[in-house]
């Protein structure tokens, strides 16, 4: 990688799906990577709900801290605000994305990075100056 890229909460929790290990290599290539990327103060709480609560094996609270410690925090760079929230409104609108989904896609707008890594929305689309892309297809 080469270009700074901003990783959806699924993209960090299949590093831990050892169920999935295509998609685990994969998503420890994006986190590993050299390039800054970057992650927003959703992606931390969303993947603490998913550790907590929906890995088969939930992780301990200490691991996850010292997940979020090491790896998210250093990379967050977006955190609520008025014109997020505003932005993901429109983003909704003019793509019907879930709200929360909407959430992230603004957070990347935000973050004014060129890729967007999620399973979850539309690969190949363009939002801005921004492309979705499945790392998973």
């Amino acid at each position: 990688m080469n270009a700074d890229y901003f990783l959806d909460t699924n993209t960090i929790a299949y590093a831990f799906d050892q169920d999935s290990a295509g998609k685990q290599q994969r998503a420890l290539e994006l986190i590993e990577d050299q390039a800054p990327w970057h992650v927003s103060w959703q992606v931390v709480q969303e993947f603490s709900n998913v550790a907590l609560h929906r890995f088969q094996t939930p992780l301990p609270a200490n691991t996850i801290q010292g997940f979020c410690e090491l790896l998210l925090w250093p990379h967050c760079s977006v955190f609520p605000s008025p014109s997020i929230h505003a932005k993901a409104l429109e983003i909704h609108t003019s793509t019907q994305y879930r709200f929360f989904d909407s959430l992230i896609v603004a957070a990347a707008l935000e973050s004014k990075v060129p890729i967007l890594y999620s399973e979850d929305l539309q690969h190949g689309r363009q939002i801005g100056d921004m492309k979705i892309i499945n790392p998973f297809r």
